[in-house]
């Protein structure tokens, strides 16, 4: 059996409640991106091309439904406690700098007397005239802004410049295999010296990109810009302080969710506005940012992924591998992709390797950032999740956090007692935290990520975690510094379960702060065993809480596999599994049940897709929104897209949501 190890469950006494959530921040201004406003058929980019008749009626709509155009002096003013922004408030943004918005913009902009950014990119715009080279194809320089139209617009105190780059609205080659990436995020792939270039040089090559623009539309327009527009949403904490650093503190994004007083001015939101968005997609899309519905109300159909099927020693058959893979995504209609990014090939539950440049452990291959990139570019899949361990690391011998392991106690006997299984890095160890800290660090900086999934490996038994640094640590909360003594009380056994409970999550959201500084928009998700919802006794076997888990990530991916928990009854099992998660606030929202298309008790047999379709069918009518399978064997055609995707397909996007006063 691969990773998802078969848990059985008896045992102790534990805490259990109901959670409790505070309200999100009420939304303070939404953002709208546009692009070019021009008819279809004058369109450079089509799918981000609004025409101007529905330009008109998408600002006319936003007036007769009480919204207030704002500019960035009246956010700076709102912030600066001088006055607070109209209720409803929304700002008008157009990237890249064509000359329709001069032509079909404008003119509706000053009608409605509605403020606006207008993000340039250097490189496009310092061509006299001739041709540009426009995102690899050539266009007639009178495609984009003038300078003089530029001078008129700013002239009339409507419209704001910000810089969008001089030339990182392109893509950099980024990988040995040649895919090309943001420019401003990704590090470059140098094939002649087979690396990447170095920190140093990265930050080195941003900064003298965002200067030149700079001191280029300072020289054209008599004032540097003091707001950044980062080309395709993307930006991290180090381009964020180069851009500070040269004058420009707020930094417009394409990252999903509302702006808040708790935004900070470096990351607010943005909605992209597309050519195929009708005025009730807007209404929807506004209203579900404002609300704080994660991924817009989108229902997860999720595909778990074992990068170790795709790997291969030959480079040819790993692509056709890779090829393979991307065909079955398109065909079952997934949106969300967990992606393993470390190596198992003994199927231990621990990572020999993984797949992607690292400082600490063996690389299997430079992998993660080709698959994922592809996944994201080829296919319908809305966020790739990296599926990583958080204590279940293999060392190589020579790291001196190798010697720092999990130690677990015999169980003297007791029944009841769960073996984790997994050989585990202590948690209490700070050379081994520091260790995790950087491998993802090294998996944000080496591709772009939506989301984190940790492995179920994170986890201590009711017997672990005895090692020398957790002792020490029991004894710091104020705990006898020994299991066995613990373990004697009821008192502190529940006390004890309830700090490693709070020591895990509290390390998960480190990693994430630290996978956030190079990739602020990703989601967090998290495997929990489904004992854990069903009986409250589990808490202290596996340091894990369905309600902590809820209350800490963004989604809890409950493993719903009735064959590994040996339910005598899988249907009931299922259904009593989402009946205790409804009980939770938010708990259907911010649940996965993922279901097993395998049957490791069975030497690994593929379980029926019938079968599988049936469980999601059932899973929805119970009121169940997000649901994943793993693993999906793209060799055997397990399961088959032909009959779960008509499954998957019947649950809608959950409708609008009005945002709370």
């Amino acid at each position: 059996m691969r990773r998802l190890l078969p848990v059985i469950l008896l045992g102790l006494t534990a805490l259990f409640s109901l959670p409790v959530r505070a309200d999100a921040p009420t939304a303070e201004l939404t953002i709208l991106s546009y692009h070019e406003i021009a008819e279809r058929n004058d369109a450079l980019v089509p799918e981000y091309t609004v025409t101007p008749t529905n330009f008109v009626r998408q600002m006319d709509w936003l007036k007769n439904n009480g919204y207030h155009f704002v500019s960035v002096n009246d956010l700076l003013a709102e912030r600066a406690g001088k006055k607070p922004l109209p209720d409803k408030a929304v700002l008008i943004t157009f990237d890249d700098g064509y000359h329709s918005v001069y032509t079909h913009a404008y003119p509706i902009l000053k009608m409605f007397n509605a403020p606006a950014v207008v993000a340039l990119v250097g490189g496009w715009l310092e061509k006299p005239d001739g041709k540009v080279n426009f995102d690899g194809k050539s266009i007639p320089r009178s495609d984009l802004l003038s300078w003089d139209e530029i001078r008129e617009m700013t002239r009339s105190g409507l419209i704001e410049v910000a810089s969008h780059s001089y030339a990182l609205h392109e893509g950099i080659l980024s990988n040995p295999q040649g895919n090309m990436q943001p420019a401003a995020t990704a590090r470059r792939w140098l094939p002649d010296q087979k690396r990447y270039e170095d920190e140093a040089s990265y930050r080195q090559r941003v900064t003298a990109d965002l200067k030149r623009n700079n001191d280029l539309l300072k020289q054209q327009l008599g004032r540097a810009p003091r707001i950044i527009v980062w080309p395709y949403g993307r930006y991290n904490v180090e381009t964020t302080a180069i851009a500070e650093k040269l004058g420009m503190p707020i930094s417009l994004t394409l990252d999903d969710g509302s702006n808040t007083l708790n935004t900070p001015l470096h990351a607010l939101r943005r909605i992209l506005v597309e050519r195929s968005m009708a005025l009730w997609d807007l209404n929807r899309e506004i209203e579900s940012r404002n609300a704080n519905l994660l991924d817009d109300g989108r229902p997860g159909k999720i595909m778990h992924v074992d990068l170790d099927y795709i790997y291969d020693p030959d480079p040819a058959q790993q692509e056709k591998n890779l090829g393979r893979l991307l065909d079955r995504i398109v065909a079952m209609g997934v949106n969300t992709v967990y992606l393993q990014a470390f190596a198992d090939p003994d199927a231990n539950g621990a990572a020999d390797a993984v797949y992607f440049p690292n400082r600490h452990m063996p690389m299997r291959a430079d992998l993660f950032n080709r698959v994922s990139w592809q996944i994201s570019t080829r296919t319908q899949v809305k966020r790739v999740y990296a599926w990583m361990p958080m204590l279940a690391w293999e060392l190589p011998a020579d790291n001196p956090a190798a010697a720092d392991k999990v130690v677990t106690l015999p169980s003297d006997g007791n029944p009841d007692h769960v073996s984790m299984g997994y050989p585990r890095l202590s948690l209490f160890s700070p050379r081994v935290r520091q260790v995790i800290r950087d491998l993802y660090q090294d998996l944000a900086r080496s591709t772009p990520l939506d989301g984190i999934l940790f492995h179920d490996d994170v986890t201590l038994s009711d017997y672990e975690d005895a090692s020398p640094m957790a002792l020490r640590t029991y004894k710091e909360w104020g705990l006898p510094p020994s299991v066995k003594t613990i373990h004697d009380s009821d008192d502190l056994l529940g006390r004890w379960t309830i700090l490693k409970i709070n020591a895990l999550d509290n390390f998960a959201a480190d990693l994430i702060k630290v996978v956030r500084e190079e990739q602020p928009d990703v989601r967090t998700a998290r495997n929990l065993y489904a004992q854990v919802a069903l009986n409250p006794r589990s808490e202290v076997w596996y340091s894990q809480s369905l309600e902590n888990s809820l209350n800490n990530y963004d989604y809890t991916a409950i493993m719903a596999m009735p064959y590994m928990e040996q339910a005598a009854d899988p249907v009931a099992f299922l259904h009593e599994l989402v009946d205790r998660v409804s009980q939770y606030p938010n708990g259907l929202s911010k649940t996965v049940f993922e279901l097993q298309s395998v049957n490791w008790r069975k030497d690994d047999e593929p379980i029926p897709t019938k079968e599988l379709a049936d469980a999601v069918r059932a899973l929805y009518g119970w009121g169940a929104q997000n649901v994943a399978y793993y693993p999906d064997n793209l060799f055997v055609n397990n399961p088959d897209p032909s009959v779960l995707r008509p499954v998957l397909d019947s649950k809608p996007n959950l409708p609008p949501v009005s945002p709370q006063p």
